[in-house]
């Protein structure tokens, strides 16, 4: 087997820890529409990883009626404003990364998030400099995840083939769609919005296809890194 030279992340949840803000910024604003019983873990149990426009149609069949087009961009502007004050990164982002770039490794982003949202999220984590020309929002295809159209983008921003990489995801739609376009794909259950049900989250990554599946971005790392080994060294 030939080693990998490239890494595609998603952004929220394996590099930031920014989904139990971007949950509770969607519920937030299902509750304002008039659904009260909206909370953040129905939002992460159905859609962790899905683009907002399906979120907006299962907004909408839950309110029975068409959610404003403003649905999106409201959420969007709380949760910007959240970000300045609470987007963390993961334990261990800076590190993992530090140790592929050392290593000559190619590294890209393939997240579901808005050009806009990912923009500022990478840049109010500090991770801007690590993915220039090589992020890819799902705003820039016709399907979001689980097709396989974001990390086929992402493919040809990094130009490399399906076999020269590896995805990190946290969600199965995220892993769906990585595999759709033939990339490896392993999961990870580190993140804050999984506390108390990494064992079944993990699970259910494994069911859509990621050949293993951690809780520390060490030992990502340590992973990826053998990955990354030339078969001489």
């Amino acid at each position: 087997m030939s080693a990998v030279s490239g890494v595609i992340f998603d952004l929220d949840g394996c590099l930031v820890d920014s989904e139990p803000l971007s949950l509770e910024a969607i519920a937030s604003e299902m509750r304002r529409l008039g659904i009260p019983d909206a909370t953040a873990q129905e939002i992460g149990d159905r859609f962790l990883g899905v683009a907002m426009p399906v979120i907006a149609d299962y907004a909408s069949a839950r309110l029975g009626a068409p959610v404003p087009d403003s649905f999106a961009q409201r959420v969007e502007t709380q949760l910007l404003t959240t970000y300045q004050t609470k987007l963390r990164q993961i334990s261990g982002a800076t590190e993992l990364l530090l140790s592929l770039k050392a290593r000559g490794c190619a590294l890209g982003i393939a997240t579901g998030g808005s050009l806009k949202r990912m923009a500022a999220t990478l840049e109010l984590s500090g991770l801007a400099g690590w993915f220039e020309g090589t992020a890819t929002s799902a705003a820039e295809v016709k399907q979001g995840k689980p097709a396989p159209d974001l990390f086929l983008l992402a493919l040809e921003r990094l130009k490399m083939r399906p076999g020269d990489c590896i995805v990190l995801e946290d969600s199965p739609h995220g892993v769906q769609g990585a595999r759709a376009a033939g990339i490896p794909a392993i999961g990870f259950v580190g993140g804050s919005h999984l506390e108390g049900k990494r064992d079944s989250h993990a699970k259910i990554l494994r069911e859509a296809g990621a050949s293993h599946v951690f809780e520390r971005l060490e030992d990502v790392a340590r992973y990826l890194l053998i990955q990354t080994e030339s078969p001489a060294e």
